[in-house]
């Protein structure tokens, strides 16, 4: 999963994304609301942790132009005022939750995992397919109570398929949520991590799609 940090302390952001990075996503970062505006339109996130006091434009006037312009990712607000009616004008201006500094990271990371699993239309933290069974709080993968080792990348490809599992998702797509925008995003390693995916899942769990990409066909 891939998450659009917008942060301008540079301790605060650097420890956020350390965090991040270590529960397992891909991490962007952008430390005004110019840039954080223009990664917002022109990439895609699976979630956004935007802190509202942001130089040269404000986390709320960013906010708002990404959802005038059609942009639909979950926004985590980060804000330093406990006041209301700032959590109002969030909420208003497109915002699907909010967090005051100071916070324990648990709580964000909790927040951040039920934003991306709602957006998903899933409920539970734990997310089934068959005998198939994602923890989304530890990342932990089991088939039938046997959990499984794999790869980090191996995790962020079954992750999103999981996520958004009977949907065909393109080989483009898993690229762009699983790798950070410097790298090197050749789709076709993708395959080798589905490959290698077949060969430690039950079969017929990922179907290809031909000319189309993979999808998570779940048994009934």
């Amino acid at each position: 999963m891939r998450l659009l940090l917008v942060e301008d302390d540079p301790t605060l952001a650097a420890q956020l994304a350390e965090e991040l990075s270590a529960a397992g996503y891909v991490v962007e970062s952008a430390h005004n609301g110019v840039d954080a505006h223009h990664l917002g339109e022109v990439e895609e996130f699976d979630a956004v942790v935007l802190d509202l006091g942001l130089p040269q434009m404000d986390g709320l006037t960013v906010l708002k132009k990404w959802r005038a312009g059609g942009r639909t990712m979950p926004v985590l607000i980060l804000t330093a005022r406990d006041t209301w009616h700032e959590k109002v004008d969030g909420i208003d201006a497109g915002a699907d939750d909010y967090l005051v500094k100071p916070f324990h990271m648990e709580e964000l990371l909790a927040r951040v995992r039920a934003l991306i699993r709602r957006a998903s239309g899933h409920a539970s933290a734990e997310i089934s397919c068959g005998p198939l069974l994602l923890d989304t709080r530890n990342g932990r993968v089991s088939v039938e109570g046997r959990a499984l080792t794999l790869t980090s990348h191996e995790l962020r490809v079954l992750a999103y398929l999981m996520h958004h599992k009977g949907e065909v998702v393109s080989r483009t797509e898993l690229t762009e949520h699983i790798y950070a925008q410097e790298f090197d995003r050749d789709s076709n390693t993708i395959e080798v991590f589905i490959g290698r995916l077949r060969k430690k899942l039950p079969p017929d769990l990922i179907k290809t799609a031909r000319g189309l990409g993979y999808r998570l066909v779940c048994p009934a």
